[in-house]
């Protein structure tokens, strides 16, 4: 062997050197493949359990539908919620918080106006009347004659 040649000595430390990073590697490989094991059982449990949970819900009976209210919802207190509700039942159509006030001999001042739309919401919210597009408010049902 020339000087520019590997010893014997050089070639077998090389080779120790790469035996021992492939060891090194094989390792490290082991140990990924033993926590996506664990990750691969934790999600087959996991799809096990979402099988049994749909299978156990396709199983139930389907439940009653609720009977339809009879009685009218209540209204909040105060007489001005009577008398916003007799203004919608004397109504040909929706009406604006405006309209409401004008109908009910009220001055249509923007305070005036923004209390009318408050309460036109809570009666909205108890679903006695219903926001047919922003504003304009209309009963939901027909409400029954003598409240």
């Amino acid at each position: 062997m020339t000087s520019g040649d590997l010893t014997l000595g050089a070639v077998l430390v090389r080779l120790e050197e790469r035996e021992r990073e492939i060891a090194a590697q094989a390792d490290e490989t082991r140990e990924q493949v033993t926590r996506l094991t664990a990750v691969l059982d934790e999600l087959g449990r996991a799809a096990e359990e979402v099988r049994i949970t749909r299978k156990t819900l396709l199983e139930l009976p389907d439940p009653a539908p609720p009977a339809p209210s009879t009685s009218a919802p209540e209204l909040p207190d105060g007489a001005a919620y009577q008398e916003i509700i007799v203004v919608f039942t004397q109504a040909d159509g929706p009406l604006r918080a405006r309209g409401v006030c004008e109908a009910m001999d009220l001055d249509p001042a923007p305070n005036n106006v923004n209390n009318v739309r408050l309460k036109l919401k809570r009666l909205t919210g108890r679903n006695i009347l219903a926001e047919t597009e922003p504003g304009l408010f209309a009963l939901s049902r027909p409400w029954p004659s003598g409240r």
